[in-house]
């Protein structure tokens, strides 16, 4: 009797066990990438699924910004109902890097590498009066003067201004000075 009692026990937690845990169910995991947050909503509810944002990424610009990157059960897996999808997020942008305080002074040969490693493209390149040739007299980005520290986003360009070598070191208030004595002498 005990022997039969146990069958029938070990029978029925079985059944409840396929039941409860939804053994015989399986929904398909959709490909999110590129989706919105409000599309990847509305997906994943006609699925009974549901999803938590795990991280931002490295802005990538093959991708529509806040769209999401990578999810984790892969697109084709096979889950349950109520399984959460762990989404990584495209940022809005590049992030902003700081410009490195030691580069002015340096030859472009060095400055060139320092700032391409740190996600910052080279523009232009123009040159000033300066007893150095080559040397990094400034930074520019977009027109004006980039000081030490300041933050730009990554692959921003910046444009070097260079020393010529011509042997000649002018400084702009030098200049000025000279124009007004000039001016002063052909007066008299």
């Amino acid at each position: 009797m005990a022997v039969v009692v146990l069958v029938v026990l070990s029978f029925l937690t079985m059944q409840w066990l396929d039941y409860s845990t939804n053994q015989d169910q399986r929904i398909e995991v959709p490909d999110l990438a590129k989706m919105n947050l409000d599309n990847v909503e509305e997906r994943l509810e006609e699925l009974d699924l549901s999803y938590e944002i795990l991280d931002s990424a490295n802005f990538n610009p093959d991708f529509p910004r806040y769209s999401v990157i990578d999810q984790v059960p892969a697109p084709g897996k096979f889950v349950k109902e109520d399984r959460k999808i762990y989404l990584t997020l495209n940022p809005s942008g590049y992030r902003k890097i700081e410009v490195p305080n030691n580069l002015i002074r340096k030859t472009r040969r060095q400055v060139e590498p320092t700032l391409r490693s740190l996600g910052f493209e080279i523009g232009e390149i123009s040159y000033k009066p300066d007893i150095a040739k080559d040397a990094v007299l400034e930074l520019r980005h977009q027109g004006k003067t980039v000081k030490p520290g300041e933050k730009l986003m990554k692959t921003s360009k910046i444009d070097l201004v260079l020393g010529d070598g011509s042997g000649s070191y002018r400084n702009v208030d030098s200049l000025e000075t000279e124009d007004a004595t000039e001016s002063e002498v052909d007066e008299f």
